[in-house]
Protein backbone atom coordinates (compact mmCIF):
# COMPACT_ATOMS: atom_id res chain seq x y z
CA UNK A 1 0.00 0.00 0.00
CA UNK A 2 1.62 3.36 -0.89
CA UNK A 3 0.38 6.98 -0.22
CA UNK A 4 1.42 10.64 -0.83
CA UNK A 5 4.54 11.69 0.69
CA UNK A 6 2.98 14.02 3.15
CA UNK A 7 0.28 10.93 4.46
CA UNK A 8 3.19 8.45 4.52
CA UNK A 9 5.28 11.21 6.83
CA UNK A 10 2.37 12.36 8.88
CA UNK A 11 -0.26 9.03 9.28
CA UNK A 12 2.30 7.23 11.68
CA UNK A 13 2.54 9.79 13.64
CA UNK A 14 -1.32 9.96 14.19
CA UNK A 15 -1.80 6.59 14.53
CA UNK A 16 1.00 6.30 17.24
CA UNK A 17 -0.09 8.96 18.61
CA UNK A 18 -3.60 7.45 19.24
CA UNK A 19 -1.70 4.49 20.33
CA UNK A 20 -0.13 5.95 22.85
CA UNK A 21 -3.29 7.42 24.48
CA UNK A 22 -5.01 4.11 24.46
CA UNK A 23 -1.03 3.03 26.31
CA UNK A 24 -0.96 5.28 28.83
CA UNK A 25 -4.90 4.32 29.48
CA UNK A 26 -4.49 0.85 29.65
CA UNK A 27 -0.94 1.21 32.24
CA UNK A 28 -1.68 4.45 34.27
CA UNK A 29 -5.35 4.50 33.77
CA UNK A 30 -5.98 2.31 36.53
CA UNK A 31 -4.35 4.10 38.99
CA UNK A 32 -7.16 5.89 39.65
CA UNK A 33 -9.18 2.96 40.71
CA UNK A 34 -6.91 1.52 43.52
CA UNK A 35 -9.82 -0.66 45.21
CA UNK A 36 -10.70 -2.35 41.89
CA UNK A 37 -9.38 -5.53 41.94
CA UNK A 38 -6.25 -6.80 40.38
CA UNK A 39 -7.88 -9.03 37.62
CA UNK A 40 -10.01 -6.71 36.51
CA UNK A 41 -7.55 -3.89 35.87
CA UNK A 42 -5.82 -6.84 34.01
CA UNK A 43 -8.22 -7.67 31.86
CA UNK A 44 -9.25 -3.94 30.91
CA UNK A 45 -5.84 -2.88 30.40
CA UNK A 46 -5.33 -5.96 28.01
CA UNK A 47 -8.22 -4.87 26.10
CA UNK A 48 -6.77 -1.23 25.89
CA UNK A 49 -3.80 -2.68 24.72
CA UNK A 50 -5.06 -4.54 22.27
CA UNK A 51 -6.97 -1.38 20.72
CA UNK A 52 -3.43 -0.05 21.35
CA UNK A 53 -1.93 -2.99 18.95
CA UNK A 54 -4.39 -2.18 16.35
CA UNK A 55 -3.02 1.73 15.73
CA UNK A 56 0.62 0.75 16.67
CA UNK A 57 0.98 -2.08 14.05
CA UNK A 58 -0.20 -0.25 11.22
CA UNK A 59 1.64 3.22 12.32
CA UNK A 60 5.00 1.22 12.25
CA UNK A 61 4.19 -0.93 8.89
CA UNK A 62 3.32 2.36 7.21
CA UNK A 63 5.53 4.83 9.03
CA UNK A 64 8.44 2.36 7.94
CA UNK A 65 8.43 3.30 4.21
CA UNK A 66 9.78 6.82 5.36
CA UNK A 67 11.19 6.61 8.51
CA UNK A 68 13.63 4.07 10.03
CA UNK A 69 12.82 1.47 12.85
CA UNK A 70 14.87 3.76 15.24
CA UNK A 71 13.39 6.75 14.46
CA UNK A 72 9.47 5.36 14.45
CA UNK A 73 10.91 4.24 18.25
CA UNK A 74 11.70 7.74 18.64
CA UNK A 75 8.66 9.32 17.63
CA UNK A 76 6.79 6.81 19.37
CA UNK A 77 8.96 7.64 22.98
CA UNK A 78 8.45 11.21 22.14
CA UNK A 79 5.03 11.08 21.87
CA UNK A 80 4.41 8.76 24.85
CA UNK A 81 5.59 11.64 26.92
CA UNK A 82 3.50 14.20 25.48
CA UNK A 83 0.64 11.66 26.18
CA UNK A 84 1.63 10.83 29.52
CA UNK A 85 2.20 14.14 30.58
CA UNK A 86 -1.29 15.48 29.77
CA UNK A 87 -2.54 12.25 31.10
CA UNK A 88 -0.78 13.07 34.52
CA UNK A 89 -1.50 16.07 34.98
CA UNK A 90 -5.06 16.27 33.42
CA UNK A 91 -6.75 12.72 34.21
CA UNK A 92 -4.56 11.61 37.61
CA UNK A 93 -4.07 15.69 38.80
CA UNK A 94 -0.61 15.11 39.47
CA UNK A 95 1.71 17.84 39.35
CA UNK A 96 5.07 17.83 37.27
CA UNK A 97 8.02 19.23 38.95
CA UNK A 98 10.73 21.03 37.45
CA UNK A 99 12.67 17.88 37.12
CA UNK A 100 10.34 16.18 35.12
CA UNK A 101 10.68 18.90 32.87
CA UNK A 102 14.24 18.69 32.84
CA UNK A 103 14.28 14.94 32.23
CA UNK A 104 11.67 15.45 29.27
CA UNK A 105 13.66 18.06 27.74
CA UNK A 106 16.88 15.83 27.85
CA UNK A 107 14.86 13.01 26.61
CA UNK A 108 13.70 15.52 23.20
CA UNK A 109 17.06 16.58 22.82
CA UNK A 110 18.48 12.91 22.49
CA UNK A 111 15.06 12.23 19.73
CA UNK A 112 16.37 15.74 18.13
CA UNK A 113 20.16 13.96 17.52
CA UNK A 114 18.72 10.81 16.17
CA UNK A 115 16.82 12.49 13.53
CA UNK A 116 19.54 15.68 12.61
CA UNK A 117 22.43 13.12 13.07
CA UNK A 118 20.07 10.47 11.05
CA UNK A 119 19.73 13.01 7.84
Amino acid sequence: MTFPTTVSHLLPIALLAVSNVFMTAAWYGHLKFPHAPLWTVVLIGWGLAFVEYCFAVPANRIGHVVYSAAELKTIQEVLTLLVFVGFSVVYLKEPLSWAHAAGFVLILAGATLIFWAGS
